[in-house]
């Protein structure tokens, strides 16, 4: 939600150019956390966010057209990546190998906790009473 209102910020039609740098500077440092962020729910090796990791690793430009340039460029790639996320959901992301076990449901867990007081009733009712 946050990426999206920060390009609208960006490319949005009523949306001014940023007047300073430290305007450009603040957006650009946002969207690039975005992109971030993005990236880590994406699988590596994604054209569209191999495109927006370049753009994040080259400096912002000095003068006043290229930086706003460089800053529509950015929050362009930010769209495209959240359309990815959007449409292909997290990609498989490996985090060390082998393969991860399913998360038990409720029901499982209720089946669980009623097998062990059943047990604990079974062996409380077998042993003698002195």
């Amino acid at each position: 939600m946050a990426a999206s209102e920060t390009v609208t910020l960006v490319l949005g039609e009523d949306s001014p150019l940023p007047e300073n740098a430290a305007d450009v500077e603040y957006l650009v440092r946002l969207l690039r956390g975005h992109i971030a962020q993005l990236g880590a729910r994406t699988a590596p090796g994604i054209p569209d966010l191999q495109r927006a990791q370049r753009l994040c690793s080259d400096s912002i430009p000095e003068d006043y057209v290229p930086s706003r340039v460089y800053l529509v460029r950015l929050a362009e790639a930010t769209q495209e990546l959240m359309a990815y996320v959007e449409r292909d959901g997290p990609g498989q992301i490996s985090t060390g190998g082998g393969r991860r076990r399913p998360r038990p449901t409720l029901n499982m867990l209720r089946v669980a906790v009623f097998a062990l007081a059943l047990a604990c009733l079974v062996f409380a009712a077998s042993v003698p009473r002195t």
